[in-house]
């Protein structure tokens, strides 16, 4: 692992089902960053908004904005990553893309799906992690409605490694302004569990359904401290994480020694 990761959290409004005009915004925003990245983040449905809408707006893989968050992280020369909706056959997935500079990806389907939207009855939930690295430092990437169910984001610790699975748990999210409390809650809560910093960006703005977002993107570091807070405007925010007061927390308080070993079935 490198000393530092820094990352960009790219706070926005959506337009509502206007795919272009998302890929627009989000692409100007990128070129306003005035230093360089290795990580940089957009919001769940970033170019949709949180939709029901798979039919009308899903793309297969490797079209128009899977090849824009290809040109993007190549020219940003940084990894760029956040979720949109992807056909395959009659499903739909909530997919979140890991686009690397060099072209290569990884994708994480959101495994679950909010059910008080009907999440689950428009799309297909998947059933598998993702641990992806930049600079040495292993992140998780998950979405959204992820963040409530701490078994699923669980930093498991390898004893014959002695390591943690990750050191970054990653929330991207369209979270509602009514419910942000939770928000702020739970990525505390995240991090002090996981012995990781916790990321979470939230998007602002009302979508299509008349419904709040009030952004409050924030960084957690492992002891639960808060080290960013966004408040509720449009806003491209960037921070550094540093390695050693990871290491050094974890050396002194190791905590996930004494952790339960599980299985999930």
């Amino acid at each position: 692992m490198q000393d530092t990761l820094t990352i960009a959290l790219l706070q926005s409004d959506i337009h509502w089902h206007q795919i272009d005009a998302n890929l627009a915004m989000f692409e100007e925003q990128i070129w306003s960053l005035e230093e360089q990245q290795d990580l940089i983040v957009l919001p769940e449905m970033f170019n949709s908004g949180f939709t029901m809408a798979s039919d009308e707006m899903s793309e297969v893989m490797n079209s128009k904005t899977f090849r824009w968050l290809k040109q993007q992280a190549e020219q940003a020369k940084a990894v760029i990553t956040g979720s949109l909706i992807i056909r395959e056959g009659r499903k739909h997935f909530n997919r979140l893309v890991w686009m690397r500079p060099d072209g290569s990806y990884e994708i994480y389907d959101k495994k679950h799906l909010f059910r008080m939207v009907g999440e689950d009855k428009h799309f297909t939930a998947g059933n598998a992690k993702i641990i992806v690295e930049v600079k040495g430092w292993k992140v998780c990437p998950l979405i959204c409605y992820d963040l409530r169910f701490p078994v699923w984001s669980k930093n498991r610790y390898d004893r014959e490694a002695n390591a943690l699975d990750y050191d970054v748990l990653l929330y991207l999210a369209n979270w509602p302004e009514p419910r942000v409390s939770a928000w702020n809650c739970l990525l505390q809560a995240r991090a002090i569990e996981n012995h990781a910093y916790c990321v979470g960006l939230n998007r602002i703005g009302m979508d299509g359904h008349e419904l709040p977002y009030n952004g409050q993107s924030a960084i957690y570091d492992p002891k639960g401290q808060e080290l960013l807070h966004m408040s509720d405007v449009e806003s491209a925010r960037t921070f550094t994480l540093k390695s050693e007061p990871l290491k050094r927390y974890r050396e002194k308080f190791p905590a996930y020694l004494d952790e339960e070993d599980f299985t999930i079935l």
